[in-house]
């Protein structure tokens, strides 16, 4: 079981690399679209999976998180604010839409996840199964503050 566990880890790690690559251009340091960051911890007392994710400027009301028992999607837009008359002399905030998929370490109760929207995070709070989750789809409300 723990070499195909070590398999699957460096499929994802394989699949994050190019998800990555597709966001930038070879060599000329430009990058296309969107993609927030996320850190992704584990606490032990409560079990459970953190996931935070950058989302400054983002009204949360637009992005969807939905969680399976071995996976996290988020997804939403940060547009382009529209000024009129506006010649840009520098550009280097990232605009667009995003689709970000978190492989999950152990399965987690989709039923009991929790998020909240504070301060440009998006923090996602997805308890550990008990047991083998089911194949449960499950949209996640996001709160706004603590």
């Amino acid at each position: 079981m723990g070499k195909r566990r070590d398999i699957e880890h460096a499929a994802e790690e394989i699949e994050q690399l190019f998800a990555d690559l597709w966001q930038v251009f070879p060599f000329s340091g430009l990058r296309r679209g969107f993609r927030p960051q996320i850190d992704c911890f584990r606490t032990e007392d409560p079990p459970s999976l953190t996931v935070v994710v950058d989302l400054a400027g983002i009204d949360p009301a637009g992005v969807r998180v939905i969680a399976t028992g071995r996976a996290l999607v988020i997804a939403g837009e940060r547009p382009r604010p529209k000024i009129g008359g506006q010649i840009y002399e520098q550009m280097e905030i990232d605009y667009g839409a995003f689709e970000r998929h978190v492989s999950l370490s152990v399965p987690v109760d989709v039923e009991a996840a929790q998020a909240r929207y504070e301060n440009g995070f998006l923090t996602i709070v997805l308890p550990v199964a008990p047991s083998p989750a089911p194949d449960a789809r499950v949209a996640i409300e996001i709160r706004k503050g603590k």
